[in-house]
């Protein structure tokens, strides 16, 4: 069954073996040996791609359920929840994971020796159940979803610069004053042609002139501190920058709602105490760390 789900998510055999580290000829025979065992077909192969028939879809539904089970049953067995021990799977943003998350997990794993931490910095959404993630940190409004979500703090979204680029080329005072402005995008927060700027609940598009746009909001801070021009970016993304000097906010009575930062985690049976324990250790850190940002 988890040679069979682990084919599904990774989408084809090579990549599944890879993922389980098992010969691909092994993971192809324990499938259709399965497939041999039910007398139906759960998988339709071609040489680019696999796909689920209909009674696959609901048989790997099931197995979803019975392997969670049975990692719940065998980590009752081991005592997480008499005890906080065994291994925790943390996944968070790239930046905000550097910056905030990691100094609270190297503080969590010196206070408990018994817990091990696989932290994963990504700026993708994960799935927690497919991905057996225990805890994401998530920034932004969150969907409707099974998942419990306990809110730390927030984030602004803000417009900045170097102060020798405004001393040079004047501060905006307003959203229209950026079209006299050389800027810095990126695709994953404001968009390239142009920012929304908000006056009250009236939300304003302002075409802006991208003179460089990159791929991440680390790259897009480096050109505003080297003089390039204005960038927008999330608030805890150029708190170091702004701190050393080297970026000034502009335009913050224009900015949006601030976006909620949540420990978010599978609401579902008993909550394991490893997880507990990281929650009231984290929370109130982050907290803090969020306090007036």
């Amino acid at each position: 069954m988890s040679l069979l789900v682990a084919v599904v998510d990774a989408g084809g055999f090579s990549a599944a073996s890879r993922r389980v580290s098992m010969p691909l000829a092994t993971v192809s025979r324990k499938v259709a040996e399965l497939e041999t065992h039910l007398g139906v077909q759960l998988l339709q192969r071609s040489t680019r791609h696999i796909a689920l028939t209909d009674a696959g879809r609901s048989y790997v539904e099931s197995c979803r359920r019975i392997l969670d089970d049975v990692n719940e049953t065998e980590r009752a067995a081991a005592g997480e929840y008499a005890a906080p021990k065994g291994d925790l799977v943390i996944t968070a943003p790239v930046v905000f994971g550097r910056l905030h998350v990691t100094p609270v997990v190297v503080a969590f794993l010196k206070a408990f020796p018994d817990i091990n931490v696989r932290l994963l910095l990504s700026d993708r959404i994960s799935h927690l159940l497919e991905e057996h993630i225990d805890l994401a940190v998530r920034i932004g409004p969150l969907p409707d979803s099974s998942l419990v979500a306990t809110r730390v703090g927030e984030v602004r979204q803000v417009v900045c610069a170097c102060p020798e680029y405004l001393a040079l080329r004047g501060e905006p005072m307003a959203p229209e004053d950026i079209a006299f402005h050389d800027c810095i995008s990126y695709e994953g927060l404001a968009g390239t042609q142009a920012w929304p700027f908000y006056r009250d609940t009236v939300v304003s598009l302002i075409p802006i002139r991208s003179r460089l746009i990159v791929n991440g909001a680390e790259a897009a801070l480096d050109a505003a501190c080297g003089g390039l021009g204005l960038t927008r970016v999330l608030s805890y993304q150029c708190e170091p920058a702004r701190e050393a000097g080297q970026v000034r906010i502009v335009l913050p009575d224009y900015e949006p709602a601030p976006w909620p930062v949540s420990l978010v985690y599978a609401g579902q049976g008993r909550l394991p105490i490893k997880l507990r324990a990281f929650l009231d250790f984290a929370a109130p850190r982050l907290r803090s760390q969020l306090a007036g940002r």
